[in-house]
């Protein structure tokens, strides 16, 4: 049996961030032809909820790098690895003490809750009240957080230089581990997402692997998040645009993603 997973941005998503009309009905030929595939991202639950609409409905979903395992079948949502007491407040702290407005993840009866604290410049005010507000999450202070709320990750963004010393910082801890990449809202910007450092793609991967009995797993990514399922699969494949370390690692380099890269592989490689 083959189970592919997929990364979202930069490789299965196209320049807008969506999933192209070749891409859909790429993934609906796979479906007829009972080849199985889920979603393998870093994203929350609510951020892609709106574009996998229509999607993906047969295996459950990883999200948050690993930490999040959602069945729309069952309508069930899973944890693995979350931020303990302790991990939480070393980021909260570095993250003020920056200057930056954490942003704490956490899913609360199939609600996604996101508590922050005020925002410190124009660009956080922005994903607040043009992106959050408007999405299905419910923004809460930061000191509404109780002890007892399952975080599954803390995010931000903020200048490049105050966002590269705390990723540094933060991948030296021997708990946490953080991922970095420039933002969309400018050049002077990055945005970084931290998690326990056992959550994974890979770990959720090898988890669905031995439920479904797979033989074969294929993975698609572009970044240092998709390192820990390119590990366990038997093939990796890996998008002209992903970054240098990750082509390679991979079984091969495949066509860009603002050009079906994926897709177009697919259809080759299964015969679709």
């Amino acid at each position: 049996m083959d189970l592919v997973f997929f990364d979202l941005d930069g490789t299965l998503l196209d320049g807008s961030s969506s999933l192209s009309p070749f891409t859909i009905e790429t993934l609906q030929k796979m479906d007829a032809n009972g080849i199985a595939y889920t979603v393998a991202t870093g994203r929350t639950m609510l951020s892609a909820r709106p574009i996998l609409e229509g999607q993906f409905l047969s295996l459950p979903h990883i999200y948050n790098n690993g930490v999040t395992l959602w069945d729309p079948k069952q309508q069930r949502v899973e944890f693995e690895n979350l931020l303990t007491e302790n991990e939480i407040d070393v980021i909260l702290a570095m993250a003020l003490a920056h200057g930056i407005t954490p942003f704490v993840n956490t899913v609360e009866a199939h609600y996604h809750v996101i508590y922050h604290s005020p925002p410190q410049h124009a660009i956080e005010e922005e994903l607040i009240t043009k992106y959050f507000a408007r999405s299905a999450a419910t923004l809460m202070p930061l000191d509404a957080l109780a002890h007892d709320r399952p975080v599954t990750n803390i995010s931000m963004i903020g200048e490049n230089s105050h966002i590269k010393t705390m990723w540094e910082q933060l991948n030296h801890h021997p708990h946490l581990i953080a991922y970095s990449g420039p933002a969309h809202e400018g050049k002077e910007y990055s945005w970084m997402d931290v998690h326990h450092c056992l959550a994974n793609k890979g770990a959720a991967v090898q988890k669905l692997r031995d439920e479904l009995g797979a033989t074969n797993v294929l993975c698609f990514g572009d970044s240092d998040n998709d390192l820990s399922m390119f590990e366990i699969a038997d093939e990796c494949y890996a998008p002209d645009n992903a970054k240098s370390f990750i082509k390679e690692k991979a079984t091969k380099v495949i066509g860009h993603n603002h050009d079906d890269g994926v897709a177009k592989f697919l259809r080759e490689r299964f015969g679709l």
